[in-house]
């Protein structure tokens, strides 16, 4: 499948260094993926912790291939910042869903879907799925 018809993915942390790792971790896990869309948006502009509406808005723009782009959260701030930018309407691409799914075991699960050219409605539910995985 062509990179652009796949779902793009955000993530978003607290912290650059978390977004950034768990996208190379997913991406990893998923065979490389490099096809996939994902762009991590972590923290503020300054780099301190936080979240920041800019870095999210400017991550969904940079994976936005047409075909939806999931966003991923760590926690608080996050989600209510993600909420925010989708209630406005127009600060991010059309198709953008804010995903209910652990960050971790959810971003490797969006990425190996949206790999295999799934649709937006799919990789949504693969990553929500995660809340499934039992580790004892």
């Amino acid at each position: 499948m062509s990179d652009d018809k796949l779902v793009g993915i955000v993530l978003v942390s607290h912290s650059a260094e978390v977004a950034a790792a768990v996208a190379e971790l997913a991406k990893g896990l998923a065979g490389g993926a490099t096809a996939v869309p994902i762009a991590p948006a972590g923290g503020t502009e300054g780099g301190g912790l936080g979240t920041s509406a800019e870095l999210i808005a400017a991550a969904a723009a940079a994976v936005d291939r047409g075909a939806g782009v999931a966003v991923l959260t760590d926690l608080g701030s996050a989600v209510l910042t993600v909420k925010a930018l989708l209630a406005e309407g127009d600060e991010l691409p059309d198709g953008t869903r804010l995903v209910d799914a652990p960050f971790v075991e959810g971003a490797v699960a969006a990425v190996v879907t949206a790999a295999t050219g799934a649709d937006l409605g799919a990789v949504e539910a693969a990553a929500a799925e995660a809340y499934t995985y039992r580790k004892v």
